[in-house]
């Protein structure tokens, strides 16, 4: 009797403009956050951003003309506690009232900034919380989410980005856009239309960062995006996911565990890395 077909699950290797600049922060981060999946203590500042862009999000499940200030600082309470019960971690992050009131304000000025800058009562976004995805040939899929698209009468295409933090200074818009490029990129390979405005904004200053994408730069993108993959491959077959310091070592959470701080790395689990990245590494 011949034996039934067992199908086999493999995982798709995959990039997103956050790991890619992990990867371009420090390899060893990379290999944290990817292949070893090291736990990550929540943060305060974090915990608002996820907030403050599920309020965002289901803000524009209300109709038109009831998008208000208002109504959007009563979902923080409810959105909150979602949150909290998807990762109870959260709880650990306020242990008196006085705290936890003034992060709770903290986000709400947040919102008073977002409605300065945009009405969202004359909007209709074409989709929230969008996971986009597109496969490189030779190389990993590309995937992301985007927390906005939206789409003119003519189908020009707007990819927009909630930031809680400060705008970039003027020059170091770099990092930023590497991400809506990366964003615009997936669009164009899926949807053959490249999008006509590429918008960040910035409710920790009340900034609007706009930038239209042209095609050139989709495939320098491209370019950039194949030469970082490399890198990775490289450091996936070696084994050499050596730490790069910076100022940005202050805010690591992994800085215990950090050669470059006195601390011993894990062991990478056996199979770890294929099932991450699709790259069998080289014996040791």
């Amino acid at each position: 009797m011949e034996e039934p077909a067992v199908e086999v699950r493999r995982s798709v290797p995959g990039l997103s403009p956050s790991r890619a600049n992990d990867f371009l922060q420090c390899p060893l981060l990379f290999r944290f956050r990817v292949v070893d999946r090291l736990p990550e203590p929540p943060s305060s500042a974090a915990a608002r951003g996820t907030l403050v862009h599920a309020v965002l999000e289901h803000l524009f499940d209300l109709p038109a003309g009831r998008r208000t200030l208002d109504a959007a600082r009563e979902m923080l309470p409810g959105h909150w506690d979602e949150l909290r019960t998807a990762n109870p971690r959260y709880a650990e992050l306020f242990t008196q009232d006085a705290e936890w009131d003034e992060w709770l304000a903290s986000a709400g000025r947040l919102l008073e900034t977002y409605f300065t800058l945009e009405d969202p009562n004359r909007l209709q976004p074409h989709e929230r919380e969008m996971s986009v995805r597109t496969q490189l040939e030779d190389g990993p899929q590309l995937r992301g989410i985007v927390d906005r698209l939206d789409v003119a009468p003519d189908g020009a295409m707007r990819v927009v980005d909630y930031k809680t933090g400060r705008s970039p200074r003027a020059g170091y818009e770099g990092s930023a856009l590497f991400q809506m490029r990366f964003y615009a990129y997936v669009l164009w390979r899926e949807r053959g239309v490249l999008p006509r405005m590429l918008q960040l904004v910035y409710l920790g200053d009340g900034q609007v960062l706009r930038h239209e994408p042209t095609e050139p730069e989709m495939l320098t993108l491209e370019s950039r995006v194949r030469s970082i993959w490399a890198g990775i491959e490289e450091a996936a077959r070696t084994g050499d996911w050596r730490p790069r310091t910076s100022k940005l070592c202050d805010w690591c959470a992994h800085r215990d565990v950090c050669p470059a701080f006195g601390g011993t790395a894990p062991e990478v689990p056996e199979g770890a890395v294929q099932l991450a990245l699709g790259v069998v590494p080289n014996p040791r």
